[in-house]
């Protein structure tokens, strides 16, 4: 009765998973790309809300006007390219010269370091990072790893319930196994996805904003030499493609990036149009289980 008892939770735990990757399913703008979303966006940006006011507080403000004003004019461009009138676009300068690190929470919310800065020498530098972090936020690429980690957890929760019963010894091992698993098989090369997913549509950004794409090299390249010397994890274990790798993919991107180019001048006078939103065939305004998301872990550049 026992052994019925438990196969019928099993087939439970699998059915509901089944059912709850129907249920949110989703398909990225710009790229078409499929996407597990189970929070709904407007929880998605009250936690970008909550942490840029976080990040404010710890952080202090960059007392110098025109990094400040070169930072607003970037950030004004590629938020009238997003066309995303429902963020509650802001930009803030953090002055901390030794983090070489910019990021954009859910909503809008763009950071810069002051320690980026050395890197980004110019403005279509400046651009490349602003855009790169923007497309993280428009693609929803926070509330997917966060669905992604939920989903592990319920997998974990459904594999716990499947080896009662069985040696703790093989039960430890099992587990630990799932776990380096999950996290090299699915969410390190999922990471990896993301960011070469960021650079595309961060280049269609920057040309619709009325920056050259192909400047985006520039800044890859420094951030290339810079490194140069330093040692690098393997690929498959990094949460973020190589230099290398990238700018050859961004070499590969930038056709379709020059399509969206126009002159400032142009890009000023007529914002672009909302892209094709994300379709969900379910929101969900309340997430399935508790949950809290380590938002100053946010992705860096690293400055050692």
């Amino acid at each position: 009765m026992e052994t019925i008892k438990r196969s019928m939770t099993k087939v439970y735990i699998i059915a509901g998973l089944i059912v709850l990757c129907a249920l949110a399913c989703a398909r990225a703008p710009y790229t078409g790309r499929r996407q597990l979303l189970l929070i709904s966006e407007s929880q998605e940006n009250t936690l970008g809300y909550r942490a840029f006011k976080d990040i404010s507080r710890k952080y202090p403000s960059c007392k110098d006007p025109k990094i400040n004003a070169l930072v607003h004019k970037v950030g004004q461009r590629i938020a009238q390219a997003a066309a995303r009138p429902d963020f509650k676009w802001d930009f803030e300068v953090f002055q901390d010269d030794k983090m070489a690190n910019a990021f954009c929470l859910p909503g809008g919310k763009i950071g810069v370091f002051t320690g980026i800065l050395k890197y980004t020498k110019d403005e279509p530098g400046l651009a490349t990072v602003v855009a790169h972090e923007a497309a993280h936020a428009i693609l929803r690429h926070a509330g997917e790893r966060l669905s992604q980690s939920l989903l592990l957890q319920l997998g974990s929760i459904g594999l716990n319930v499947a080896l009662q019963g069985q040696s703790p010894y093989l039960t430890d091992a099992i587990l630990q196994a799932y776990g380096l698993g999950a996290t090299v098989g699915v969410l390190l090369p999922y990471s990896r996805t993301q960011e070469y997913e960021a650079d595309r549509v961060g280049l269609i950004l920057m040309a619709k904003a009325g920056y050259e794409p192909a400047q985006a090299l520039e800044f890859w390249q420094r951030m290339l030499e810079a490194k140069k010397g330093e040692p690098q994890p393997p690929q498959l274990l990094s949460t973020h493609p190589t230099d290398a790798s990238r700018i050859q993919e961004i070499k590969r991107l930038l056709p379709e990036a020059q399509r969206h180019y126009r002159p400032p001048e142009e890009a000023a006078a007529n914002p672009p149009s909302k892209p094709r939103k994300t379709l969900q065939l379910r929101r969900r305004t309340r997430p399935l289980i508790p949950f809290s998301l380590p938002w100053s872990q946010h992705r860096r550049y690293r400055h050692n």
